[in-house]
Protein backbone atom coordinates (compact mmCIF):
# COMPACT_ATOMS: atom_id res chain seq x y z
CA UNK A 1 0.00 0.00 0.00
CA UNK A 2 1.39 3.39 -1.05
CA UNK A 3 2.16 6.20 1.55
CA UNK A 4 -0.46 8.39 1.35
CA UNK A 5 -0.20 12.06 2.59
CA UNK A 6 -2.88 13.22 5.06
CA UNK A 7 -2.47 16.65 5.29
CA UNK A 8 -3.35 18.50 2.16
CA UNK A 9 -5.02 21.45 3.97
CA UNK A 10 -3.40 24.70 2.79
CA UNK A 11 -2.91 27.34 5.74
CA UNK A 12 -2.00 24.93 8.18
CA UNK A 13 0.80 24.73 10.42
CA UNK A 14 2.07 21.82 9.00
CA UNK A 15 1.83 23.57 5.82
CA UNK A 16 4.28 26.16 5.88
CA UNK A 17 8.21 25.21 5.51
CA UNK A 18 10.08 25.95 8.91
CA UNK A 19 11.75 29.00 9.33
CA UNK A 20 15.36 29.55 8.86
CA UNK A 21 17.58 29.07 12.39
CA UNK A 22 19.70 31.78 12.87
CA UNK A 23 23.07 30.26 11.36
CA UNK A 24 20.99 30.26 8.09
CA UNK A 25 19.77 33.86 8.31
CA UNK A 26 23.47 34.89 9.51
CA UNK A 27 24.61 32.97 6.42
CA UNK A 28 22.49 34.09 3.80
CA UNK A 29 23.57 37.65 5.12
CA UNK A 30 26.65 38.27 5.93
CA UNK A 31 28.82 39.95 3.54
CA UNK A 32 32.44 37.86 4.90
CA UNK A 33 30.47 34.37 3.92
CA UNK A 34 29.34 35.71 0.88
CA UNK A 35 32.53 36.72 -0.37
CA UNK A 36 34.31 33.44 0.71
CA UNK A 37 31.29 31.42 -1.09
CA UNK A 38 32.30 34.04 -4.07
CA UNK A 39 36.01 33.15 -4.53
CA UNK A 40 34.99 29.86 -4.25
CA UNK A 41 32.62 29.12 -7.26
CA UNK A 42 35.01 31.31 -8.94
CA UNK A 43 37.79 29.28 -8.38
CA UNK A 44 36.17 26.29 -9.50
CA UNK A 45 34.71 27.72 -12.33
CA UNK A 46 38.56 28.96 -13.40
CA UNK A 47 39.63 25.20 -12.55
CA UNK A 48 37.09 23.45 -14.70
CA UNK A 49 38.22 26.14 -17.78
CA UNK A 50 41.72 25.05 -17.64
CA UNK A 51 40.70 21.27 -17.54
CA UNK A 52 38.93 22.24 -21.37
CA UNK A 53 41.49 24.24 -22.59
CA UNK A 54 44.69 22.31 -22.94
Amino acid sequence: MPNTITNKEPYQQAYYPPAPTALTRYMRTSLIWQGIRFLVINFKILKLMGKSHH
